[in-house]
């Protein structure tokens, strides 16, 4: 745990102003994005206190699997049901505002802005899926 890190203040419940979603991993918490870029656009983020994801391993595989997995079941707890729609993904270092493991989980995908198309690009130097 890191005081200083509002994402794992997030995880503790220690900032009233964030709302947690329902989610059935007790390893993970999702929330909605601050500033989002889509109709949907939520934050899976690890409870226990982890870097970027340029810190990811071969054994960190089955966590992100089960983010995707939080991700999914949150967007049809949403009445989001396209998963052909969706967008999930990291921001790449240095881009990433928070240094705490999250994945923006966006849908729908073909309702991004400008902005968002640029911003949550697949693949891009700043964004990875």
């Amino acid at each position: 745990y890191d005081g200083k890190c509002v994402f794992c203040r997030i995880a503790r419940r220690e900032e009233p102003g964030t709302t947690l979603l329902p989610c059935e991993d007790e390893d993970l918490v999702c929330f909605r994005d601050i500033k989002p870029g889509a109709p949907h656009h939520y934050l899976v983020v690890p409870v226990k206190h982890m870097g970027n994801c340029k810190t990811l391993k071969t054994e960190h595989i089955p966590l992100v699997k089960r983010m995707m997995e939080v991700g999914k079941a949150v967007l049809q707890k949403n009445n989001f049901s396209d998963l052909n729609d969706v967008r999930m993904g990291f921001h790449w270092p240095p881009f990433c505002s928070i240094a705490h493991l999250h994945l923006h989980v966006l849908a729908p995908a073909s309702q991004l802005g400008f902005f968002s198309r640029l911003y949550y690009r697949i693949n891009s130097y700043w964004f990875i899926t």
